[in-house]
């Protein structure tokens, strides 16, 4: 007997109920007889939001979505909303984030929980953040029906045949049902950028070098390797363990040929943000795939046998006791690697793509709940959880939509890169804000030169603060198409587009790249000459947020070589367990600190080791402060005399070099003893911060 549906999923059966009656949802091969004043192509955050936009600028609107899923990743299980200083979300981006709000405060909208047992939900607060993934579909749906927008399902670009443009403008699109779409102005919303590319403008795929740009986070990243996701243990990467003869077990390359900061064609990881619950009336178990190889897993089973005993993935909690999964640690949720040849693949490449994906990471959850090479504990606690019987009904309870973190990226004449996510250099021509960290997964997997496997392309450091989106970074360079515009795809460099690819930034793009499309037509301009004064003008009126806060200077790396005497940065000390990477608080050293997670206490450590002339020095330690910090964090210094012991207070602000440091006293150092700073764990009483050690030579 079928499960009976529990009433919430009645609203989320299929996107035409939803529009059903509200807005005109066309599929025939009809073409009107006048061409739309607004196309916008893809049905992402950033699409339904352009298309809103452009609706209530008074314009003749159609919403092309590619599949029959409304809303992109906002609505494919990305419920987490990574969006750094959520004052920076305005206009209609904040609009769909205050009528999440809305629809929690409804209580019949809480029917596996109390909301007093949430806790991100805050009642009366004027917009929420966290959320299940057929409320924000529904959202989206409910905007659409206030407007008149024509929305085209289930329609993708014919790649194979040109665009018709004339006078460098796109006359119209053609469909692969045979529908041609007449537009005056067009916006590729795609996470892909096939419009963008179809038209002819300059794009490009992979990491820059350093160089390109006079960035520090580009390129290949192999010695940034503090973060959570790498491999914490040493790890054989071969098919049978101690043999090379035998092969590297899949998606692991021999090693990294090009030197670090330079540039490749790697882009970084995807995965699906799974929808999970752990409500036994609503669960459905974990199934093993059709085509299951545990040889996909061996990484993952001989990562756990070498030590690694975290849980593999991350179950950030929604409202309904549901989550949004994502990757975490050395083997996880993405499928590192295997994205080669998505950005520009065929259709039927990407269905390949996606379905190898889908394959993976549904084996993943089944063997952490199965195997027996699982540690039991893990399996235990992956009994505990299933996919959501009242989400993704049309797609077996699995999101519809893969997380594309990265396809094609524009080049256009301004191209944001890590100097503007700085603020070393601030635009003229804010159309919104950015603040979240630069953020890029890992990109491939290699063999080290100690013979073991290690992930690489991980980088997590934050801007400290809020930056702006130029203009020009999303309309195409001067003498190319002059009536498209690209908020998902834009000119970015990829660590940049690390920072601006959240859901919320792409929502605000999406408005803004609407509302110039709309002020180009009006004035009869190409997107390149809109008047950024009017465009201005319109984004506040509308509620955009375009002026970075009072005394947002420039977030100028603080590095060892900045700094007097002798530095080592966490990134140099040996650790000992489990340790994490943050950039949650702005004062640190270097890219990022260590955290301890507050867990496991006594079995945690860093050791910072320097070799010093010498003579006598004062010792200093790094700590990002915060009110959940350990009051009695264990340090014992080494020095020539013997070992020295202090307890730190975390939770105090430390004073010193320029607000970075505390003294840990001051000692006689020789040459022939290694200087060794030793930051423990043991009984302490909140999150121990590792940041750097300073020597300071005393005169």
């Amino acid at each position: 007997m079928p499960k009976r549906l529990p009433q919430a999923a009645v609203a989320c059966v299929c996107l035409a109920t939803l529009l059903s009656g509200f807005c005109r949802a066309e599929s025939s091969r009809s073409e009107p007889t006048d061409p739309y004043d607004v196309v916008v192509y893809g049905a992402t955050s950033a699409g339904v939001i352009a298309a809103i936009q452009a609706s209530r600028m008074q314009q003749r609107v159609v919403l092309v979505c590619t599949s029959d899923h409304l809303g992109g990743l906002t609505s494919s299980g990305l419920g987490w909303t990574d969006s750094g200083d959520k004052k920076s979300i305005g206009g209609l981006a904040h609009e769909f984030y205050h009528r999440i709000q809305q629809h929690y405060e409804d209580p019949a909208s809480w029917n596996r929980q109390r909301p007093a047992s949430y806790p991100r939900y805050k009642p009366g607060a004027d917009a929420m953040w966290t959320f299940e993934p057929h409320v924000a579909q529904n959202v989206f749906a409910g905007l659409l029906r206030e407007h008149r927008v024509t929305l085209l399902t289930s329609q993708r670009l014919n790649r194979r045949s040109k665009l018709e443009i004339a006078h460098r403008a796109i006359v119209s699109i053609s469909m692969e049902s045979g529908l041609r779409i007449r537009g005056r102005m067009f916006i590729d919303a795609t996470y892909e950028g096939d419009l963008m590319a179809a038209a002819g403008t300059t794009f490009t795929v992979g990491r820059e070098a350093n160089a390109t740009y006079g960035e520090e986070l580009n390129g290949v990243q192999r010695r940034r390797n503090t973060h959570n996701h790498r491999f914490i243990k040493p790890v054989d990467p071969y098919v049978v363990a101690g043999q090379p003869a035998s092969g590297l077990l899949p998606g692991i390359r021999p090693t990294i040929q090009q030197s670090d900061g330079t540039a490749d064609d790697c882009v970084q990881a995807y995965c699906f943000r799974v929808c999970l619950t752990r409500i036994a009336d609503n669960r459905v178990p974990f199934s093993k795939p059709e085509h299951f190889d545990a040889t996909d897993y061996e990484l993952l089973f001989r990562n756990f046998e070498a030590g690694d005993l975290r849980l593999p993935l991350t179950l950030s909690l929604m409202p309904n006791v549901k989550t949004d999964t994502n990757n975490n640690g050395a083997v996880s949720t993405d499928h590192i690697g295997f994205n080669a040849g998505y950005p520009e693949g065929s259709y039927a490449d990407r269905e390949r793509i996606i379905g190898m994906h889908r394959t993976y990471q549904r084996g993943l959850l089944w063997t952490l709940a199965n195997h027996p090479r699982v540690p039991a504990a893990v399996r235990a606690e992956m009994r505990q959880w299933g996919l959501c019987a009242d989400e993704f009904l049309d797609t077996d309870h699995w999101p519809p939509l893969i997380y594309v973190r990265e396809a094609r990226r524009m080049q256009s004449d301004y191209v944001m890169t890590e100097r503007d996510c700085r603020r070393l250099r601030i635009t003229p021509r804010s159309i919104g804000i950015g603040s979240y960290n630069m953020d890029s997964h890992n990109a491939q997997r290699y063999v080290t030169s100690q013979g073991t496997v290690q992930n690489e392309g991980d980088v997590q450091v934050s801007p400290r603060g809020p930056y702006a989106i130029d203009y020009l970074s999303i309309v195409p360079r001067k003498g190319e198409v002059t009536n498209l515009l690209v908020p998902v795809c834009l000119s970015s460099s990829h660590i940049a587009y690390g920072s601006i690819r959240m859901e919320p930034v792409f929502m605000i793009l999406g408005q803004s790249a609407a509302t110039a499309a709309v002020q180009a037509l009006q004035g009869g301009l190409a997107v390149q000459d809109v008047p950024y004064r009017a465009l201005r003008r319109r984004l506040l009126q509308d509620g955009q947020v375009l002026d970075l806060p009072p005394g947002a200077g420039p977030a100028k790396l603080i590095t060892v070589e900045t700094l007097p005497g002798v530095v080592v940065d966490n990134a140099r000390a040996q650790q000992t367990g489990v340790w994490s990477s943050s950039t949650s608080n702005m004062a640190f050293v270097e890219s990022a600190y260590l955290h301890d997670g507050n867990r496991n206490k006594g079995q945690k450590s860093v050791r910072f080791q320097a070799q010093l002339a010498d003579g006598r020095y004062e010792v200093r330690m790094s700590y990002a402060p915060g009110s959940n910090r350990a009051t009695n964090v264990p340090v014992t210094v080494q020095h020539a005399s013997g070992k020295s012991s202090r307890l730190i207070d975390q939770r105090k602000a430390p004073s010193l070099g320029a607000g970075l440091f505390v003294s840990l006293g001051s000692y006689r150092f020789s040459q022939s003893k290694p200087a060794v700073v030793i930051i423990g764990t043991h009984d302490t009483d909140g999150y121990v911060i590792a940041d750097a050690i300073q020597f300071l030579p005393i005169k």
